[in-house]
């Protein structure tokens, strides 16, 4: 396993990120990609050491993809810090071997995403509902750019966060599919001290908002334990959850309730459900789940 703590190789083209992929492969070097937009956390930091488990070699890609954001959402002012990136992943204890990012993986010599790019990968059934309510256009772009990301990256293994649950088996299911030669791990979600599910957007709370945005945690960790001690009917947790978050000020898009695999509603609480909540406080929109397993 790589043991690096060096600045890690920063590789800008399509053209150098497959020549390097496939120079390593050459050695029987086995690849880890842990796909990121950037301003990096102690949860990405948790991708990268379970891809070291699993390969030789890792790369984590750095790039704020803009077609996973409709007109309206926060690409402008989604938070960026390439340098500070850098410097967390070279003092990262076994280090990073390849930073790969791209200037624009939709720029086809001049032609951008409105005049270039034409091709769309959607997972139709596991995109509905719930992120994909609300952001109608997300999951197309984020099955597109991870399946240029593999077909640039040639990875052996890819890791995704469990936080982005839904993101998680829309990715799983599209390799599934499209026989992608990539094992894809689910990364359990990290956690705040205080129980706030690490984010990236987590920056752009204000104090009030940041200690107010607990609920949703707090709320979830509660409808556990309740499931545990028998609570099993969906619609009363599921109504303690939003009652709870819009308490403490937040503004609910969704809480439901589903099965881990097809991420479809469920009524009662049996083995292998997850509670997933997307709810705004402020002008930030937070997303958290909680995995539910009874007998």
């Amino acid at each position: 396993m790589s043991t690096t703590t060096q600045k890690p190789l920063i590789i800008k083209t399509k053209q150098e990120m497959r020549k390097w992929s496939r120079q390593m492969k050459q050695q029987n070097k086995t690849i880890g990609l842990v796909p990121t937009m950037g301003y990096l956390h102690q949860g990405h930091l948790s991708l990268i050491s379970e891809s070291q488990k699993h390969t030789h070699l890792t790369v984590v890609s750095i790039y704020i993809n803009p077609s996973q954001f409709a007109a309206n959402e926060d690409l402008g002012t989604y938070p960026s810090d390439f340098e500070g990136d850098i410097e967390k992943l070279r003092e990262f204890g076994n280090g990073v071997d390849v930073v790969f990012n791209p200037y624009n993986l939709y720029d086809y010599g001049g032609e951008g995403v409105e005049g270039g790019h034409e091709t769309w990968v959607r997972v139709e059934g596991l995109e509905k509902g719930m992120c994909g309510t609300s952001r109608p256009v997300f999951f197309r772009g984020v099955a597109t750019v991870v399946a240029k990301l593999f077909n640039i990256v040639e990875p052996d293994v890819a890791v995704f966060g469990k936080k982005d649950y839904q993101q998680w088996r829309v990715i799983e299911r599209m390799v599934r599919d499209l026989d992608f030669g990539v094992e894809v791990i689910g990364s359990e979600l990290v956690r705040e001290e205080d129980g706030l599910a690490m984010s990236s957007r987590n920056v752009r709370l204000s104090p009030q908002d940041r200690e107010q945005a607990l609920s949703i945690s707090r709320s979830l960790f509660e409808a556990k334990s309740a499931a545990e001690k028998g609570k099993l009917v969906c619609s009363d947790l599921r109504r303690s959850v939003i009652e709870k978050i819009e308490a403490a000020g937040g503004k609910v898009d969704y809480v439901e309730i589903v099965d881990q695999k097809c991420l479809e509603a469920v009524e009662e609480i049996k083995n292998g459900v997850v509670v997933c909540v997307a709810a705004w406080f402020g002008k930030v929109r937070l997303i958290d789940n909680i995995e539910i397993d009874v007998s």
